[in-house]
């Protein structure tokens, strides 16, 4: 198993990681909109939200670069 085969794999199971963090957050609010909370409820829970997407969606991008690296150094 050569680096590039690491940096493929690594990078497969960061944007898994990171598809599994948005898939959650999406379950999230869907259930928070559900609950009809009142719009300040609902505004607090959206904000408890966002770091958790942003770094998914982060986490999912540098998965993503790894992985266009590893296919088209070697």
């Amino acid at each position: 198993m050569t680096i590039f085969d690491l940096l493929i794999w690594g990078g497969a199971l960061l944007s898994l990681l990171g598809l599994c963090g948005l898939i959650w957050c999406i379950f999230y609010v869907a259930k928070a909109r559900r609950a009809k909370l009142s719009e300040e409820d609902l505004r607090q829970r959206l904000k408890s939200a966002l770091p958790l997407n942003l770094g998914s969606l982060f986490l999912s991008i540098i998965g993503l670069m790894l992985i266009i690296v590893g296919i088209f150094l070697p």
